[in-house]
């Protein structure tokens, strides 16, 4: 039967935490979400390295933790990658992997670590020690001797954020390959947004000690909760505006001295935070037909080949970006129109 991770805890000391999830077998799960909000403390829980102070976790229904049962990690089964490699400096790799592997006959020893080694392309390696590698090379031997033990879930604490970004891609190719392989739950303790999108197949995102909200990549970054997760999610345009009036099945807003129809009801009197994804709008020539808004450009950043655009709108504080190809130059304080497309328009809870 294939495994799947529950999890349900709570604790109030040294901090708040509480969160409940699942992972199932073949899965990635990242938990996303600043430094210090429970991210790591959840997977040490998870690995039975610290405990809850109430709560349970399982694995395929096998009870890890509860209020009466503590199993040790190595009980668990599990496959940990640290942030730190966590390797023996006086073993070679091979010899690294197969500390992993103690109670099983040498000869097999042998076997399944040089097998882990070529599958994490360090064949010709195998005999250096860590100080003879670079940093994505102790990294792929840490990841083989967490596999290599054949791991009933595999953890990895924020196992990339030490390497450079061609390091990076190279392990997330490696990763995404073994992970359709492996069948067992997968979790990823992350604060890199562009990592939890590319290998995650469900994002928990997390702030202040509990999980804000769960789902796939695109669905939490499409449609956030709430403001803290939209800003988690790298979401620019987030927005605060009263509802003025309905009118022929939408709702009219207030936006700064001018107003905005969306297509679709909200309470009349109402205050609503909402969110636009850049991709969403686009500059328009002046006097467009289906401008929606006017303002003027308060700062530009080129990015490569595009611009970051940023637009203050009369009378509003906050400020609207849009990501842009530019054909015509354009300068700071330049009157500019927006064309939005409203039906992207997320509403934020309150």
């Amino acid at each position: 039967m294939k495994s799947e991770l529950r999890l349900d805890i709570r604790q109030r000391r040294p901090f708040a935490l509480e969160a409940a999830l699942q992972c199932r077998a073949g899965e990635l799960l990242a938990l996303l979400g600043p430094s210090g909000c429970g991210k790591s403390t959840l997977l040490r829980m998870i690995a039975g390295l610290q405990h809850a102070e109430s709560g349970e976790i399982s694995l395929n229904g096998t009870t890890w933790f509860d209020g009466v049962k503590r199993l040790k990690p190595q009980q668990r089964r599990i496959g940990y990658v640290p942030q730190h490699y966590g390797l023996f400096p006086h073993m070679s790799a091979l010899d690294n992997v197969r500390a992993a592997l103690h109670t099983l006959p040498k000869q097999e020893q042998m076997e399944r670590a040089t097998n882990w080694l070529e599958k994490v392309q360090l064949t010709p390696f195998t005999q250096r020690k860590p100080a003879e590698l670079s940093g994505g090379q102790q990294q792929r031997v840490a990841l083989a001797r967490a596999l290599a033990s054949q791991p009933s879930i595999l953890l990895l604490d924020e196992p990339f954020s030490a390497l450079d970004s061609m390091t990076r891609e190279g392990l997330y190719r490696i990763l995404a390959t073994l992970k359709s392989q492996l069948g067992i739950p997968m979790i990823l303790v992350t604060h890199n947004l562009n990592e939890a999108n590319l290998l995650a197949d469900r994002i928990a995102v997390m702030g202040q000690g509990c999980i804000l909200q769960e789902g796939a990549p695109s669905m939490v970054g499409l449609q956030p909760a709430t403001r803290a997760v939209a800003a988690l999610m790298g979401v620019r345009n987030i927005l605060t505006s009263k509802v003025i009036r309905s009118q022929a099945g939408g709702s009219v807003l207030s936006l700064g001295d001018q107003e905005l129809t969306l297509p679709f009801i909200l309470p009349v009197g109402s205050t609503q935070h909402w969110c636009l994804p850049q991709n969403a709008l686009s500059l328009a020539a002046s006097q467009h037909e289906h401008t929606n808004l006017k303002g003027h450009i308060s700062n530009l950043v080129r990015l490569g080949e595009q611009w970051l655009v940023s637009v203050n709108l009369p009378e509003l504080t906050e400020t609207i970006e849009l990501q842009c190809s530019v054909t015509t130059p354009l300068a700071i304080h330049q009157p500019v129109d927006l064309i939005l497309q409203t039906q992207k328009i997320h509403i934020l809870e309150a």
